[in-house]
């Protein structure tokens, strides 16, 4: 595959490069106000297309405009130029105002970010909106995708914003919520139903900035959105509220519409057994992926030493679980043996 230009070398397209590395396809890099490692570092626009066929715009939405601009008097119909956005109607906008006909382009959002992809959490998914003005340009860009491992969902870019405004935008929306509320800052303890919101929680600590303003502020359906949460947690809010006291004599509980699920029928202990064994396959899968990182990016050393470390921290962790660390040691050595090292 011929190298892939990257513009922007921010959080994400560094971490787009790891991945583009972690496949075998070249690439350059160009961003005046990043860190970008010497061999990948393009100093000017010829210099970073000059071979790529693919060119992937990873800035900001509000940038979007002004770097295509930027860009069109040096691309040529042969290269095909991919956004990276959390949002789509707005950067296919762009792309329609600016490269129009003239250089094949096609909106993306691989939804993916620099998280996921150091955890090599898989699958890895891509939404992909087909551009009519160029309509070879989304199976060009499907093949690309799917060299580096990932499934393609193609949407329009209405129909991609309607579904993040229910989904990515809200969960950050209540993450942040919860965040700049104290709520869940020093948790001594929490139980199992918050563990899923932790992380996503973690996730906007961390994309504070531009991030969580695009997927707020750059999606037309994102305020409507909000504004049906908002409505509906009032209204929970009020039954709560308005409903008896469960200590008064007469009360029959706290009745509150849309919070009375059938009770799911109990699962047997095989099926728990066999959720829990798809889950090690899908850590073990991960888990292989980190450790060819690790195996390219750490010299030969003292092998033996190394595992005997890790064996002596596992051994730990089980006993701080309760679990037999001889036998959690034999798993351990199974997997270290089978190249999962």
């Amino acid at each position: 595959m011929p190298h892939v230009a990257l513009v922007g070398y921010g959080r994400f397209g560094r971490a787009l490069g790891t991945l583009l590395e972690a496949v075998g396809v070249e690439h350059r890099a160009l961003d005046p106000v990043a860190d970008i490692p010497e061999p990948l570092r393009a100093r000017s626009v010829p210099e970073l297309l000059e071979g790529a066929e693919r060119v992937v715009v990873a800035v900001p939405v509000p940038q979007m405009r002004d770097v295509l601009r930027a860009l069109k008097p040096h691309l040529r119909p042969e290269h095909l130029v991919l956004d990276v956005g959390s949002v789509k109607v707005k950067p296919v906008e762009a792309l329609t105002e600016v490269l129009g006909t003239e250089v094949p382009w096609v909106g993306t959002h691989p939804l993916f970010g620099p998280l996921s992809l150091a955890m090599a959490e898989r699958p890895m998914r891509v939404v992909l909106c087909p551009n009519p003005l160029h309509p070879a340009a989304a199976p060009r860009a499907r093949r690309f995708y799917e060299a580096l491992g990932c499934e393609v969902i193609e949407q329009t870019p209405e129909g991609h914003d309607q579904v993040m405004a229910r989904t990515h935008a809200l969960t950050f929306f209540v993450a942040k919520g919860m965040v700049d509320s104290g709520a869940a800052a020093d948790v001594p303890f929490a139980p199992a139903s918050f563990k899923a919101l932790s992380r996503t929680i973690e996730t906007v600590r961390a994309d504070a900035g531009h991030l969580f303003n695009a997927i707020q502020q750059e999606n037309p359906f994102a305020t409507e959105a909000r504004g049906r949460l908002l409505a509906a947690l009032q209204g929970i809010h009020r039954d709560l509220q308005a409903a008896p006291s469960v200590e008064e004599p007469k009360a029959s509980g706290v009745a509150v519409p849309g919070l009375e699920p059938a009770v799911p029928a109990p699962r047997e202990p095989r099926e728990h057994l066999d959720a829990l064994d798809r889950e090690l396959v899908e850590l073990l899968a991960r888990r292989e992926e980190l450790a060819r990182r690790q195996r390219r990016a750490q010299a030969s050393g003292n092998e033996p030493a190394r595992t005997e470390a890790l064996l002596a921290v596992r051994r730990a962790w089980a006993r701080e679980l309760g679990a037999d660390a001889q036998e959690v040691e034999a798993v351990f050595r199974a997997v270290l043996g089978s190249g999962l090292r």
